[in-house]
């Protein structure tokens, strides 16, 4: 991970930590998410459901799309914890794809055991705005 002061387990901790203030009353699927940026920041995401289940947002994008909107967009890594270690859905990886093509992904379960693997290898075939052209 190239921004050195925050290790793989610390960004785990972090999304453990998010998954805490998931709002998920319908499926009951707590989910966090931390993002690190180059410059050494975390930003927190965690699932959001609602009743009309179309504008639920997981957690991989509310963290993502926060980053943005925080104006970072050199993005090194991902974490994502769930109950048991479930990968990020699919519009996740394409989100992934587009604003963090480089990223390392952890991939947790509740007791912080987790997996290492890539945008890249979640989603080969992605596009981007270049393949709408």
């Amino acid at each position: 991970m190239s921004a050195g002061r925050v290790t793989a387990e610390e960004l785990v901790a972090q999304a453990l930590a998010a998954r805490q203030r998931a709002y998920a009353p319908y499926s009951h699927y707590a989910v966090g998410a931390a993002v690190l940026a180059a410059d050494g920041s975390v930003i927190l995401g965690c699932n959001v459901e609602n009743a009309a289940y179309p504008a639920t947002i997981c957690a991989e994008r509310v963290a993502l799309t926060s980053a943005v909107a925080q104006d970072k967009r050199d993005l090194v890594a991902i974490a994502v914890a769930t109950e048991n270690g479930g990968s990020p859905c699919g519009a996740c990886r394409q989100v992934m794809a587009e604003l963090g093509p480089r990223m390392t992904v952890y991939i947790t379960n509740a007791a912080g055991d987790y997996r290492t693997t890539t945008v890249r290898d979640l989603l080969p075939d992605w596009f981007t705005g270049e393949d709408l052209v």
